[in-house]
């Protein structure tokens, strides 16, 4: 007889199997897409992507704030988004945050003027193109694909090459 599923046991086992999150950005690339290959042969392509908000503050001021986005591509997928955007093109992105391994929180840093910053960094599942290609046609390719669809299983810890 073969189990359908799993009995679970106690709440702490229960919150450990129903565990997930997604985040998704719309935003532009701040620069151009960066493609380079793991050691095993995997194409990625790092995207910045800075997605902004304007707002009025208590004292009736308006306020743009943005937030940058450090985005890894995977895969086919890295390849069509390497392809297809440049700097300025409008993506939507979802995939997953990566926390700082030893904090579990944004890397901070200290920009060149002494300001401190953080780093927030997705491991992208799915990018969408949002600008429509120059030359008049609006096509991209229908789907840039996801790791899942395009045979790879999610990167491991040593397969990011920064």
């Amino acid at each position: 007889m073969i189990k359908a599923f799993k009995v679970i046991k106690n709440e702490q086992e229960r919150d450990a199997n129903m565990s997930y999150h997604t985040i998704i950005i719309v935003g532009n690339l701040g620069r151009d897409p960066e493609m380079r290959y793991t050691p095993n042969g995997s194409a990625v392509t790092s995207l910045s992507v800075a997605s902004s908000r304007t707002y009025t503050d208590g004292a009736g001021q308006k306020v743009k704030e943005t937030t940058w986005f450090r985005v890894s591509v995977w895969g086919k997928q890295a390849e069509s988004v390497n392809n297809y955007l440049k700097k300025g093109s409008m993506v939507l992105v979802e995939g997953e945050l990566r926390p700082d391994k030893e904090t579990g929180n944004p890397r901070i840093f200290t920009r060149n003027d002494g300001t401190s910053g953080a780093s927030f960094e997705v491991n992208a599942r799915t990018v969408r193109f949002l600008t429509p290609k120059a030359g008049g046609s609006d096509e991209f390719p229908a789907d840039t694909g996801s790791a899942a669809s395009a045979g790879i299983g999610e990167p491991s810890d040593e397969d990011f090459p920064f």
